[in-house]
């Protein structure tokens, strides 16, 4: 059986992958969220080899929170991930459930017509963004509020990404956002661990 699909993720980038501090970061924030903090080792498409994803997966799965991998499929089986988050240039989510009939697995979205394909492709839930402006992806139009609705009205649980701050969490949630997702935010916090606490607070409010 299925744990609850966390509602905060915390999403890696090669350059917080590569940091040497990312272990204890992981450490603080897992220690402030338990079972509502997914962990997803991401390497920013092929940037990190198999190994170093492989590795980072690894430190993730020491700690208590829920690994979840994007795209490398065989990182997440090696590492006994709960769940995988997959891009458009993955394998559909129907074929990795093959693989692992029991994890939670993401379809990551950028319009409603991706959103609206994704039930049938055999999505869990939905990676939504960016839902506001980002460095992350500064080439990439945000969706928005009013689309992130009609996303959401597909029925998958949509956990919203780009441009997610502890102050922005409420209005996401009102939106139809499940739980929301972010990278600088988390990794680069002064105090990741107390922004864990807020982003949680935030969202149990509404």
């Amino acid at each position: 059986m299925k744990p609850p699909l966390p509602r905060l993720h915390a999403v890696t980038d090669e350059r917080v992958a590569r940091r040497p501090d990312v272990a204890a970061v992981a450490g603080a924030l897992a220690g402030a969220g338990g079972g509502a903090v997914a962990l997803h080792a991401r390497g920013g498409g092929a940037c990190l080899t198999g190994r170093a994803h492989f590795t980072l997966a690894t430190q993730f799965g020491d700690l208590a929170s829920l690994v979840f991998v994007n795209d490398r499929l065989d990182v997440a089986l090696a590492v006994h991930a709960a769940g995988v988050q997959l891009g458009r240039g993955s394998l559909p989510p129907i074929e990795a459930r093959r693989l692992n009939a029991g994890w939670w697995i993401g379809r990551s979205v950028h319009s409603i017509e991706e959103a609206r394909s994704a039930p049938a492709e055999g999505a869990d839930y939905l990676l939504a963004g960016p839902v506001y402006a980002t460095a992350t992806h500064p080439e990439a139009a945000p969706l928005g509020l009013e689309r992130l609705g009609l996303i959401a009205e597909v029925g998958l649980p949509v956990i919203a990404i780009g441009g997610v701050t502890p102050a922005r969490v409420r209005e996401l949630r009102a939106a139809g956002a499940y739980g929301v997702a972010a990278i600088r935010a988390l990794w680069d916090a002064t105090d990741p661990a107390r922004t864990v606490q807020e982003m949680l607070m935030a969202m149990d409010d509404t």
